[in-house]
């Protein structure tokens, strides 16, 4: 299990209808967030959704999406580009 941020604040949504069971978004998800189950994909870990957007620029039937524009991810991202310190200001304690 990784990191945990803020409970119940992240924008992932999954949508099972959707979802054909490829596993794709557990193969690039860092922190875990999915797992397969009776041929599905299931959020197991919400809490620990970092946002940075994998699941969902790489499922290909469409069933996830998160604002990747928000969060740790960003922060890190950010501070990396700029070679600055990572801060997402959430006073969350994440980074």
């Amino acid at each position: 299990m990784g990191l945990k941020y803020l409970e119940n604040v992240a924008t992932l949504a999954f949508y099972a209808g959707k979802c054909v069971g490829c596993g794709v978004c557990g193969e690039v998800c860092p922190h875990g967030v999915f797992d397969l189950s009776a041929g599905k994909a299931r959020i197991v870990d919400r809490d620990s959704c970092m946002e940075c957007g994998a699941c969902a620029l790489n499922c290909p039937a469409g069933a996830l999406s998160v604002d990747s524009g928000v969060g740790c991810a960003v922060a890190f991202k950010r501070g990396w580009a700029t070679g600055g310190e990572a801060s997402c200001d959430c006073d969350s304690g994440c980074c």
